[in-house]
């Protein structure tokens, strides 16, 4: 039987996301596993739109603030989930790059044996359909992934 010791669960802080993180706590009770919770911010940024851009220390401004931001959401969920079930141990960091690519690398550098992601994400069914983060974590990781529906 398969028993999963550390478990990486990627947010993008949605209902989805929310409802895999909830499988994933489930796992890892019953196999006295680590959870991983990680969010990427992703660096397709758009700088430019029409005639108006911003300049780079405004952008790097606004990807230190996105990670603080995300740093203090996920420090949050932790919180919450340690509340309920002491017993769980739950790291947390966020990244900022291409949340595929930086999902893949979490998942080698911790030596992660199940990844645990919801089927959709804030952007919907339509860029899972074209190719998505979802698509390309199933087919490049080399772990169990396992798929959230919802």
């Amino acid at each position: 039987m398969f028993a999963p010791k550390k478990i990486l669960v990627p947010t993008d802080f949605s209902d989805y996301s929310d409802n895999a993180l909830k499988q994933a706590i489930d796992i890892a009770r019953q196999n006295k596993a680590k959870i991983y919770l990680f969010h990427v911010i992703d660096d397709g940024f758009q700088q430019c739109a029409v005639d108006y851009c911003l300049d780079e220390g405004s952008v790097q401004k606004i990807y230190k603030d996105s990670i603080k931001n995300a740093k203090d959401k996920l420090q949050q969920e932790v919180k919450k989930i340690t509340d309920k079930h002491s017993s769980i141990e739950i790291v947390y960091d966020t990244r900022r790059g291409i949340p595929y690519e930086e999902i893949l690398k979490e998942q080698e550098e911790k030596g992660i044996d199940l990844i645990v992601i919801a089927s959709h994400g804030k952007t919907g069914i339509l860029k899972n359909l074209l190719g998505g983060v979802v698509d390309k974590i199933i087919k490049r990781a080399k772990c169990q992934v396992l798929l959230v529906r919802n």
